[in-house]
């Protein structure tokens, strides 16, 4: 079955030209010119990847963001300005995996779809060589590849696809430093340019949920200019 992709931008030129080019390429896709009219669609019939602008109207991409996160951590990309640097970190820390500026390539925004597909899906199968079928246990942290799901103390942590590969990369060498190109290559795949921010905005976000869950929680370390590491509990 071919992937569907949601794009959500008040600027039918994009809808129209970046729905060729995916339809072109074996794509399903839906368009909606607001947040408002996404947010219903999605809700009703899911789709395996959204693209959301952020300026929209009768509610905006952070907004549409939030309330999608509160259910689904369906893949997403943002389109931004560049002169949106702050609304770039901020739908990163929302929950966003990835976000592209505008005026953008349809190429490269094609191979970053492709990118977190192959992710997302990479991250649901069984890990080859991974123990006990896919599960990852370091403490009171279990990681279910198979299922893409997070528990910290049995408690159901709701990790986006890039936010669980981080995790994942991190947790499953405890002690073992990573920097930042590595979590990049772990979160994104090879040859993906990412910058460093958007790596240590991502941490943010994942030490923030696992903090709503234990106020405690403190395994995510970071080593200032090296990189971050796990410490098993």
């Amino acid at each position: 079955m071919p992937a569907t992709i949601a794009l959500v931008d008040d600027d039918r030129n994009i809808l129209t030209s970046v729905s060729m080019t995916l339809e072109q390429e074996g794509f399903t896709v839906r368009t909606y010119t607001d947040g408002e009219s996404a947010l219903q669609g999605l809700l009703a019939r899911p789709a395996d990847l959204a693209v959301l602008d952020i300026k929209m109207p009768r509610m905006d991409g952070m907004e549409l963001l939030q309330r999608l996160r509160q259910r689904s951590a369906m893949p997403v990309v943002f389109l931004t300005s560049k002169d949106e640097e702050v609304d770039e970190l901020m739908g990163l820390r929302l929950g966003a995996d990835d976000y592209i500026t505008k005026p953008f390539s349809q190429r490269l925004l094609l191979e970053r779809i492709r990118a977190l597909l192959r992710r997302n899906e990479a991250s649901r199968a069984e890990g080859s060589g991974t123990p006990q079928g896919g599960v990852i246990v370091r403490g009171d942290l279990v990681l279910d590849e198979t299922k893409h799901t997070c528990h910290w103390k049995g408690t159901d942590i709701q990790l986006t696809v890039t936010e669980f590969l981080l995790v994942k990369a991190l947790a499953i060498r405890p002690g073992m430093v990573k920097n930042r190109d590595q979590l990049i290559d772990a979160a994104y795949g090879e040859n993906i340019y990412v910058d460093d921010r958007t790596i240590d905005s991502h941490v943010k976000r994942v030490r923030k949920k696992f903090r709503e869950a234990d106020s405690d929680f403190a395994q995510i370390e970071t080593l200032y200019g090296i990189g971050y590491r796990y410490k098993e509990s």
